[in-house]
């Protein structure tokens, strides 16, 4: 942990995203791969997150001015994106899934987005590529298991994780079929 905390920690967790975006076939811009850079530090000695109600922060954070509510906002997308990439056991000890956090996360970055092509926005649209890059992180930095089969379809088919995609053909050679395509396909069907 000590290496993390020294001058060279930047240059450290750049080396650490990159070989991530690798090994999830990956290539996040400039802005992006420097951002979460940054989330990444800026939360690295702040264990006390993990104890936050993040969704009573984004209702709370909605109704305050506009330069409070960016920053309440963003804190709350933030934290999103570092539980279900980072700390996605944290879902089971709250007793919801992690795409709980991807899409509170997703809100909180698209809400505030001022245009489509602002940073804010490519967090939103990004979320579950930045969160499948951070579980790879999270797998390369302390060698934990990959998902658990039935994990790794409930990620895939709730977030389209591509990861998590990956994962779950490991199991099998079989392609699974995401449910909410089907209740798509069904609910256009019935409407005919």
């Amino acid at each position: 942990m000590n290496i993390l905390v020294n001058s060279s920690s930047m240059a450290l967790w750049h080396e650490i995203i990159h070989e991530a975006e690798a090994s999830c076939a990956i290539a996040l811009n400039e802005e992006v791969e420097a951002y979460l850079v940054f989330l990444i530090m800026r939360y690295l000695t702040k264990p006390e997150v993990a104890k936050q109600v993040i969704a009573h922060e984004f209702l709370a954070g909605m109704q305050l001015s506009a330069a409070q509510r960016e920053f309440v906002l963003q804190g709350v997308g933030d934290k999103c994106l570092l539980f279900s990439g980072l700390f996605p056991k944290l879902a089971e000890k709250r007793l919801v899934k992690i795409s709980y956090f991807v899409n509170l996360g997703q809100s909180a970055y698209g809400t505030l987005a001022k245009t489509q092509y602002d940073l804010y926005a490519s967090l939103a649209r990004q979320f579950v590529t930045l969160m499948d890059v951070l579980q790879s992180v999270r797998q390369y930095t302390q060698n934990l298991p990959d998902l658990l089969p039935l994990q790794a379809y409930d990620l895939w088919n709730e977030t389209g994780s591509k990861r998590a995609l990956t994962a779950l053909r490991r199991y099998t050679q079989g392609t699974p079929m995401n449910s909410k395509v089907d209740d798509t396909a069904d609910y256009l069907f019935k409407m005919k």
